[in-house]
């Protein structure tokens, strides 16, 4: 007896999974391979849809079993029969009223007040090796349950981000476009005058300005993500060597591995991401502060750590940290978390912000080391 998806496949993130199937097969898939299992000849699974905003149920029948009436099945669905409410991936025997077979529930989780569970009825008691079968079948739906969730809440939270780039890279063109209109008319009214050539200045920094917008807008689209595998201490060495005037100022001192890792990665995006979390700890770091980077190498992801010795941040700050035009930097937009947030997310990874026990904060990212899923 096997199953469809294994259980590490689930957990190591299979691109085929995530991108070809949806819930609703795979519980279908589930309930065909429960009722290919004699003596089981009905099978009902019923799971939470957060997509949907409500509970769905698959139901298969084994072969020769004729379908039950509705009268049946309006039975099942009450859920009166159910008058415990055992724990999660434990297979109980339940009495159901006017069937002469035995039924069986494996609840998967306890989501939004209601149960998600696996129902089966038999023509008799399960042997021990099917037991284990039913359960193990619960185990991996729970599995592939939370997975979706999780995912369709990564992709909102995406799809939010996008929006929110795609409407102030909106915004800031519009106004770089009107004062680019104004300096050309300036740079013409100025011929042959010393000013001139502060006035073409502009012009170019607008130009830069522009081309850093549009690199931006290309951080709220995940399906340009250019991923090719690239050394994460080299990365790391040349954010910092961006900010070494401030560094040196300031007399900080920047801890950094001696060894390193590949990742699967868009090196531009990630580098941005880089360089605002390092340019955060910089600017907060006192003087002669530590910025400390480190990170911590599984099979398939990396633990990537940056602490600093600075203030620390507040409830508030670590409640608003990744919100758009939260900052506590003068001057700052409060968007630069928010594209580090949606370029990880991007990533298939997540990032977090935490207050470090004596003094300060750390910025942790995890991210996967060669899968990347658009």
């Amino acid at each position: 007896m096997t199953l469809g998806f294994s259980i590490q496949e689930l957990e190591n993130g299979s691109s085929n999974y995530l991108s070809s199937s949806d819930i609703q097969s795979f519980c279908q898939l589930e309930s065909e391979q429960l009722t290919s299992q004699y003596p089981i000849f009905f099978a009902r699974i019923v799971y939470h849809d957060n997509l949907l905003k409500n509970h769905q149920e698959i139901i298969h029948y084994g072969q020769d079993q004729a379908p039950f009436s509705q009268k049946t099945l309006a039975y099942l669905r009450s859920e009166i029969w159910l008058t415990d409410f055992p724990l999660a991936l434990t297979l109980h025997e339940f009495q159901l009223k006017d069937l002469s077979s035995i039924s069986y529930i494996c609840p998967i989780a306890y989501r939004n007040q209601k149960p998600e569970y696996i129902q089966i009825l038999t023509h008799e008691p399960l042997s021990k090796s099917l037991q284990l079968y039913v359960k193990r079948s619960a185990m991996l739906l729970s599995k592939y349950v939370d997975i979706y969730l999780d995912y369709r809440r990564q992709k909102t939270e995406i799809q939010l981000l996008e929006d929110i780039l795609h409407r102030v890279g909106h915004q800031l063109r519009n106004s770089l476009g009107l004062i680019g209109l104004y300096v050309h008319n300036l740079c013409l009214g100025l011929e042959n005058s010393a000013w001139q050539e502060q006035a073409t200045i502009i012009g170019e920094s607008i130009q830069d300005l522009d081309t850093n917008l549009s690199e931006l807008i290309d951080c709220g689209q995940g399906t340009k993500l250019r991923v090719t595998f690239q050394d994460l201490r080299s990365l790391i060495v040349e954010s910092v060597k961006n900010l070494q005037p401030l560094i040196n100022q300031k007399k900080i001192k920047i801890s950094i591995p001696d060894t390193s890792t590949k990742l699967k990665i868009d090196r531009l995006q990630m580098k941005q991401v880089f360089d605002n979390i390092l340019s955060n700890a910089v600017h907060f770091s006192p003087n002669s502060g530590t910025i400390t980077c480190s990170w911590q190498v599984f099979q398939d992801e990396v633990l990537i750590k940056i602490s600093d010795q600075g203030p620390g941040l507040s409830k508030e700050d670590l409640q608003k940290i990744f919100t758009p035009f939260y900052s506590r930097r003068r001057g700052g937009t409060g968007l630069g978390l928010t594209i580090a947030k949606k370029i990880i997310l991007d990533h298939q990874g997540s990032i977090w912000a935490q207050v470090l026990s004596e003094s300060g904060a750390q910025f942790s990212m995890i991210l996967p080391r060669t899968r990347i899923i658009n």
